[in-house]
């Protein structure tokens, strides 16, 4: 270590230069700096990201590097451990109270490919190092099993602090729950609405998630008896609105994005996601074939003010991932970059929204 003439507050003074880009506030100020440390010729410290899918990692990193340059000493050598703490606007809930933040996956209508973006934005948000989890909301119609080479698979039964609780299929490191992993898959599940919101009920508080920074939810088409019990039952971080471009889907997304936005529910919508936004084929990466129509996903989230969190194409190694069970962004493809972009921007506005919004509550809802 050495006789040093520098020290720490002159490190701190010089990283409360540097602005968090997304919450517009220096990392002092924000807690984001932690264990610095001097060394001779050197300075090592940690930043704390608010989610391991921070897109804005490097730009942080660099300007870190640069402050301690200009205002400490050119020549002092900078290392820099980026770590996460992903935030959450959900502490002391009594449902859930380890999952920081839970999300609801949504459309107006079916056939959008919104358990597709599912289990590709869970898996990327795994990849980057958060701990993820999934609830197949779509107790009719439950996709999430097959995407994740799931069918055969049976939850256990534990005993927790006395009780009886669910424990979820964990598949590529992601805890997940549905109704295809409790009845026969060849059996519809013919209920009538108080039956399904009884068996989402029980996804929530009979099941152990125990620590999770996103829970997503895979909800049904539509805006039913599911969607209600979901923002009754817990409070939740945000939306995200799942369109294809051709304008019967952009209508029913629209009504899908509203029901969020009624006053009486109020759920912050983060963002669009056009999914077969255009074809490409694998060969040929660099052509575009709009077959849907153009921008619609883009025009929606500029009409409604919200984010478009990214236009994932239509590539047959999608459909071949999910007939797989293996999610497509694990692959080496154009398909898996454009869902770690989109689960990035996601993580990027959940952490916007944790910081400038109020905390969520669960609704109550008089019909």
């Amino acid at each position: 270590m050495g006789d040093l003439k520098i020290k720490k507050e002159d490190i701190i003074r010089a990283l409360s230069t540097v602005q968090e880009p997304d919450l517009k506030k220096d990392l002092v100020t924000l807690n984001m700096i932690k264990d610095i440390e001097l060394g001779v010729g050197e300075v090592r410290f940690t930043v704390v990201l608010t989610t391991p899918a921070c897109p804005l990692k490097e730009r942080i990193r660099k300007e870190c590097e640069e402050a301690i340059h200009t205002h400490v000493d050119e020549n002092l050598s900078v290392v820099i451990d980026m770590t996460a703490d992903v935030t959450s606007s959900r502490m002391g809930t009594t449902l859930l109270p380890n999952v920081k933040n839970i999300i609801a996956i949504a459309s107006g209508k079916g056939g959008v490919g919104k358990s597709t973006v599912t289990a590709n934005l869970a898996m990327a948000l795994k990849l980057s190092g958060a701990k993820v989890g999934i609830i197949d909301a779509d107790i009719s119609g439950p996709s999430i099993p097959v995407m994740f080479g799931a069918e055969d698979m049976q939850p256990l039964v534990s005993q927790i602090d006395g009780k009886n609780m669910i424990q979820p299929i964990m598949q590529y490191g992601i805890k997940m729950i549905s109704m295809g992993f409790l009845a026969p898959q060849d059996n519809p599940v013919p209920w009538r609405g108080p039956m399904a919101t009884q068996a989402l009920r029980q996804f929530f508080s009979d099941t152990h998630w125990g620590e999770l920074d996103y829970l997503l939810i895979d909800l049904p088409p539509g805006t039913s008896d599911i969607h209600l019990s979901l923002v009754q039952l817990v409070p939740v971080t945000g939306a995200v609105i799942v369109t294809t471009p051709q304008k019967v889907a952009l209508a029913d997304a629209t009504k899908g994005l509203m029901f969020f936005r009624q006053p009486q529910i109020n759920v912050p919508v983060l963002g669009v996601i056009e999914n077969m936004a255009y074809f490409t084929p694998e060969e040929l990466p660099d052509n575009k074939y709009y077959i849907f129509g153009k921008d619609g996903g883009k025009n929606l989230a500029i009409k409604y003010e919200t984010d478009l969190l990214g236009e994932i194409p239509l590539v047959q190694s999608i459909r071949e991932a999910g007939d797989e069970g293996k999610p497509a962004v694990m692959s080496d493809s154009i398909i898996a970059t454009a869902f770690k972009k989109s689960a990035e921007l996601l993580a990027q506005q959940v952490a916007i929204r944790n910081a400038t919004k109020e905390k969520t509550k669960p609704v109550q809802v008089k019909v």
